[in-house]
């Protein structure tokens, strides 16, 4: 594991003007929820079951939607060298503090190389999108692009399992919600970002159609309110 500190923020490339991502009660919201060491031992958790203990060092990732870099930070922490991050908000790429390379951009439109990343890492960005499915062809058409050949996608989203079912149920009572803060704290950033989470939520088959129209698929796990997939670029398989 790496310890090495980094007490200055990374320089933005931009590609674009940045956006202000989120408000000031979903930010509140967030820092309740969990703190970034708890994120980034969430994310070490996720990635070692996708099979991120078998990647190379060395390999190119490229973490989409970054927003403040704790996913770079568990990477750093896995022992990879060769990071990158995007996210439209240089704001939130402004609390980052690591070695990683963040640019400030759309990611439907990287610009980025061809055929220039090893692997692309999406946690949590894609049920922000404002408009399916159009939004989601135009990132995943991106990703495969600037994948190698037989490059890895990795993607984990929420998904309406019965056990997120459950969790909704729970976060529309006020009692549960005033005994226990992190349900309060995720009812509060669902509330806040109801318009694109209902929408993701409410397209599984049309998002499964997408993810196997771009990808042949390594893993697709569907639990516990999550899709966790993993995918394998073919140049048969993009458009």
């Amino acid at each position: 594991m790496h310890n090495t500190t980094h007490p200055s923020p990374p320089p933005l490339i931009r590609w674009q003007t940045g956006t202000v991502c989120c408000d000031d009660t979903w930010e509140a919201a967030y820092r309740r929820f969990e703190t970034p060491a708890e994120e980034i031992r969430k994310f070490t958790r996720r990635l070692r079951r996708l099979g991120a203990a078998d990647w190379p060092a060395d390999a190119r990732i490229l973490d989409l939607f970054c927003g403040r870099g704790n996913g770079l930070k568990c990477l750093e922490e896995m022992g990879f060298t060769d990071l990158r991050g995007v996210d439209l908000s240089d704001q939130l790429l402004a609390q980052y503090r690591g070695p990683a390379t963040l640019f400030v951009g759309d990611c439907r439109d990287l610009k980025l190389p061809d055929r220039s990343v090893d692997i692309v890492i999406i946690q949590g960005g894609l049920h922000h999108l404002p408009r399916l499915p159009d939004d989601l062809v135009a990132v995943l058409r991106e990703v495969g692009r600037v994948l190698v050949d037989d490059g890895r996608f990795v993607a984990v989203e929420p998904w309406l399992t019965p056990f997120l079912r459950i969790v909704h149920s729970a976060c529309e009572q006020s009692l549960l919600r005033r005994a226990w803060p992190k349900l309060d704290a995720l009812a509060v950033m669902n509330e806040r970002e109801a318009s694109t989470y209902e929408q993701w939520l409410s397209q599984p088959a049309a998002i499964l159609a997408l993810l196997e129209r771009h990808f042949v698929s390594e893993q697709r796990v569907i639990a516990w309110g999550k899709l966790m997939y993993v995918g394998r670029k073919a140049e048969s398989r993009v458009p």
